[in-house]
């Protein structure tokens, strides 16, 4: 489907995001948090600029999400997750208290858990409601919300798939967003047998998008044998890029071996699996689309900050999710004009060979650097855990908390 332009509304420039959704029409951005806050974010936004300037960007930002024409807009779809919608509370958090409450009148024997889970999923649900015009007038191509299950259970397959299923019903554009762990991989193949769409998360690594993307074509043929519904299904792989960067064991090898890491080096460790992935996948006709996320500026090359996850992968058949933080940052550099090529250009030899004497980045960077079971343990799957489990506890603690009100 071809891309719609979005320059409307007396826009005299366009924006970075803009520019990088030009360079293909198989390239998608999506909006990486909950829908609900967008409004609260564009507002933000606005009020952040000089007098002058706010009505330009008004309009800019009304280009980014249009409910009454959906398919005008630059968003295509979104990726969430109960961190991401414990902001919603946040943003508006009377709303939701009293959403609680009144669930927990109508539900008396609903346990904390339980009514954390029912919040999470009206969430979900509130969102998904939102991009219905994108999903519908797309032919179901574009529009999915990404709902995830508990990242507390990225190792519990049987509540996984309980949770899964659950997600699945709230509307049919969500897409369930299942961690690349040992068992998620499992449940990943199951649920494309049921012509759900999925998203696998916490993955860095090749071993993970290679194994997910098997996996998945394997569950995409027990469905066309079992005549399954396959209108509303896709497949995304996400690489969680910066988190690949900052939280595992990249520094700490480096170090040890008396090898100086570059700011540079380290944005390119995770551009050159990227790449790699997108390469992997259409050689071997895989029907998954990478999807990139953790996106960050930089580096600083000569005195100048670059914007790496975007530049060098400009023009890529793949999905950018960016966080509003993210959107802001990018928005205010001036990126030029984005080369649509860039996504196939390869990462200098001098780079890999540096990385590549580090166990770290082999073990990312090679198809069959791990097995199944070291997905789990690797080092930014437990950091990532760990950090998402945080801040859900935090989304439960805010339910208990409103009912210590109620009582």
């Amino acid at each position: 489907m071809e891309k719609t332009a979005v320059m409307e509304k007396g826009v005299s420039h366009k924006s970075t995001m803009q520019k990088l959704n030009e360079t293909s029409d198989m390239l998608e951005i999506w909006w990486d948090s909950s829908p609900l806050v967008f409004e609260s974010w564009k507002k933000a936004r606005i009020k952040s600029k000089p007098l002058e300037e706010r009505q330009a960007e008004e309009d800019l930002l009304d280009t980014y999400y249009i409910s009454d024409r959906p398919m005008d807009q630059l968003f295509r779809g979104v990726t969430t997750n109960p961190p991401l919608s414990g902001a919603v509370v946040k943003d508006d958090p009377g709303f939701w208290r009293e959403w609680i409450i009144e669930r927990k009148r109508k539900n008396p024997k609903m346990s904390d858990h339980e009514l954390w889970w029912a919040t999470y999923k009206e969430i979900v649900k509130r969102g998904a409601e939102k991009y219905l015009g994108t999903f519908r007038e797309s032919g179901f191509s574009y529009g999915y919300i990404s709902g995830q299950v508990d990242p507390r259970d990225y190792q519990n397959e049987e509540a996984m798939t309980k949770q899964a299923l659950e997600l699945s019903g709230l509307a049919s554009n969500v897409m369930i967003k299942i961690p690349g762990t040992e068992q998620g991989v499992r449940i990943l193949k199951f649920l494309t047998s049921r012509g759900i769409a999925t998203n696998c998360t916490l993955a860095f690594t090749m071993p993970q998008f290679a194994a997910v993307a098997q996996v998945v074509k394997e569950g995409l043929e027990i469905a066309e044998k079992d005549g399954v519904d396959l209108t509303k299904w896709r497949s995304v792989i996400t690489h969680m890029s910066a988190r690949f960067e900052e939280l595992g064991d990249l520094d700490a090898e480096a170090e040890k071996a008396g090898i100086e890491l570059t700011e540079a080096d380290k944005r390119w460790s995770s551009i050159a699996i990227f790449k790699r992935a997108m390469q992997y996948l259409e050689e071997n006709g895989y029907p998954s689309k990478m999807l990139i996320c953790s996106l960050r500026p930089g580096p600083t090359v000569d005195g100048r900050a670059e914007l790496w996850h975007l530049e060098k992968l400009a023009g890529s058949p793949a999905v950018f999710t960016c966080p509003p933080k993210f959107i802001s940052q990018a928005d205010e550099y001036d990126a030029g004009e984005f080369n649509p090529g860039a996504w196939k250009e390869p990462v200098p030899d001098r780079v890999i060979d540096k990385l590549s004497a580090l166990k770290f980045f082999r073990e990312g960077y090679d198809p069959k650097g791990m097995e199944p079971p070291q997905f789990n343990t690797h080092s930014c799957t437990v950091a990532t855990a760990t950090s998402f489990s945080k801040a859900t506890d935090e989304m439960e603690s805010f339910v208990v908390e409103s009912l210590r009100k109620f009582v």
